[in-house]
């Protein structure tokens, strides 16, 4: 997913690595800070994939900086993604956010409404984080009082996502 945001954010227009940085942080939110460990490699190997260009400008002070753009095949492979996103891409919610941030980039509604079609057949799919056996529990089959809170946040968010995805596809 850092290399989707990446080319995601650069789909917007070029950015110098910090910028990046700060942009994806604010995307992932503070539960998964993104560091210059992963960043810069992910930067590296999309650079030497022919996904991004890399130029070399003067810094305001003696340090020179790095301006990122996206190249025709960094878009391409942007929409690629974005179309063919399934499995843990739609199921993940932190991933299928970052598939959401940059749908908009799909040019056709129809490649859209495909990726929000799975993520609303995932969602229909009874679910939960406990289960009895094999079928899952719900708020109303556990006395704990935080896991009444997980389920019932979780059922709460679940229908707005539904209703929301349901409105957009009409």
């Amino acid at each position: 997913m850092l290399e989707l945001a990446i080319l995601g954010f650069l789909a917007d227009g070029p950015l110098h690595g910090y910028q990046l940085r700060h942009r994806i942080a604010h995307l992932s939110g503070h539960a998964r800070p993104v560091s210059d460990g992963s960043l810069y490699p992910a930067i590296s190997r999309l650079v030497s994939a022919g996904l991004l260009d890399r130029r070399t400008e003067p810094g305001s002070s003696a340090a020179q900086r790095h301006t990122l753009s996206l190249t025709d095949a960094g878009r391409c492979e942007l929409l690629r993604r974005l179309r063919d996103a399934n499995g843990l891409d739609i199921s993940d919610s932190t991933r299928y956010f970052t598939i959401l941030a940059f749908l908009s980039h799909l040019p056709e509604t129809a490649d859209q409404h495909a990726v929000l079609r799975r993520r609303l057949e995932f969602l229909e799919q009874p679910a939960s984080f406990f289960h009895d056996g094999d079928r899952p529990l719900g708020v109303e089959d556990t006395a704990d009082p935080y896991r009444r809170g997980m389920l019932t946040i979780a059922r709460a968010t679940s229908r707005a996502e539904k209703s929301w995805l349901r409105e957009v596809l009409v």
